[in-house]
């Protein structure tokens, strides 16, 4: 057994193995394969995916509104966002507009860098938050039992060549690990990056560290290369200086779970440490009673999300251009209002397809396969029809912008992407 000296006294490599790097070098999840990202620097960086989950069913009918249809106004008399005015809807085209509260986005539109979408949906018509959102995040038609992993998770699983081996190569910022990266080997949970940390016990002695570092500096055993990668990412985290990250071109994110997510996202895109997804969410959408119009509750969520995309976007500037962004949500809500000035469970609703990259035909177009919003042309109770299959959106992103089989990963698919991407 080989020894070394700390200035606390002896220390043997199964010691320091067993007292530092199994427990007192308490990285987030114990993985010590984080180091893999500092001697990983010469990795091919592909397209990353984002994708922002709003869960609870966003009233797509506020955020990307219908205003030219005369039977949104008459099913909504108090929740009706009313036609384009000062400080009212945001014209896009001259029948959809943006609710208030996204108006952070219209520049992007008008950029070409942000694609609505409305009409999106699964044929799920259970109208269950957990069915509707298992549904969503495996990438199957209408049951989650068909597909045991999650979308993403199969993703990352086709387009692993065995070259990129960083533990932040999927990340969710999340308290646990959400369904759309099950089944993917690289997929790290998280909900700060102030977690992935060197701990060392107070009764150390202060070169600990560096005695560490000595003992695990040669080897090709196990132990060796774990002390190694260990300790090395100790020196690339501090490097990223998460806390202190300051973001490019003045962007602000707002303080919320969302922006301090995204903004972190951007800090792992520009620092190139093998990021290819990151996944997040936004709970709060089940807006039964006070749902609120250009004001109130709902408006509070979009702002939210509104501001945080566009200092996301902002922040990352030109590397936009190899980042999509997916804001989803398992279901819309009823045309019409309820009694308590909100909106019941219903089908379809919108998504957004943020990118640097979109096309003239994607980016600052509004997708819709609209029919107006007649009784007769509605589903079930008095629902927004789906007219675009969610997992056609998917399939799309993944065929065109990872290059691979997003038919295979979608099985059932029908196979008419939007173009968005």
């Amino acid at each position: 057994m080989s020894w070394t000296t700390c200035e606390g006294g002896p220390v043997s490599r199964r010691d320091a193995l067993s007292s530092t790097l199994a427990a007192a070098l308490a990285l987030w999840a114990g993985r010590s394969a984080l180091g893999q990202i500092a001697v990983s620097q010469n990795r091919k960086e592909r397209d990353v995916l984002v994708t922002i989950f709003l869960r609870g069913g966003m009233d797509g009918l506020s955020a990307l509104v219908p205003y030219a249809d005369d039977e949104y106004h008459k099913a909504r008399p108090s929740l009706s966002l009313g036609r384009p005015k000062p400080g009212g809807v945001l014209d896009l085209d001259g029948f959809f507009g943006l609710h208030p509260a996204l108006a952070p986005l219209l520049p992007l539109y008008r950029e070409g860098k942000l694609a609505p979408l409305h009409g999106v949906g699964s044929l799920d018509q259970s109208r269950s938050h957990f069915e509707a959102m298992g549904i969503m995040e495996r990438g199957a038609a209408s049951d989650p039992a068909q597909l045991a992993s999650g979308w993403l998770g199969r993703t990352l699983a086709a387009l692993d060549d065995g070259q990129n081996t960083s533990p932040l190569r999927a990340i969710a910022f999340a308290p646990v690990m959400p369904d759309i990266l099950r089944g993917a080997t690289t997929a790290s949970v998280l909900t700060d990056l102030s977690q992935l940390k060197l701990e060392i016990p107070q009764s150390a002695s202060p070169g600990f560290q560096k005695s560490l570092e000595k003992l695990y500096e040669r080897g090709d055993e196990p132990l060796a290369r774990a002390g190694r990668e260990t300790l090395g990412v100790l020196e690339t985290l501090k490097k990223l200086d998460p806390k202190n990250y300051k973001p490019a071109h003045a962007a602000v994110y707002p303080d919320s779970m969302l922006g301090k997510g995204l903004r972190q996202t951007a800090l792992l895109l520009k620092a190139n440490v093998g990021l290819e997804a990151a996944a997040l969410d936004r709970g709060g959408w089940d807006t039964h009673i006070a749902q609120g119009g250009a004001s109130g509750y709902l408006a509070s969520q979009l702002d939210d999300v509104a501001k945080s995309l566009a200092a996301f976007a902002t922040d990352l500037g030109p590397e936009l251009s190899r980042v999509t962004c997916l804001v989803m949500t398992e279901f819309g809500r009823r045309v019409g209002e309820n009694s308590g000035l909100g909106t019941d469970h219903g089908r379809a609703s919108c998504w957004f397809v943020l990118g640097g990259h979109l096309p003239k035909t994607g980016g600052g177009k509004v997708h819709a396969r609209w029919a107006a919003l007649k009784p007769d042309n509605l589903e079930g109770p008095g629902d927004v029809p789906v007219t675009l299959d969610y997992r056609d959106i998917l399939a799309e992103v993944v065929t065109r912008r990872l290059k691979i089989d997003g038919a295979a990963l979608f099985p059932g698919a029908p196979g008419h992407g939007p173009g968005v991407v």
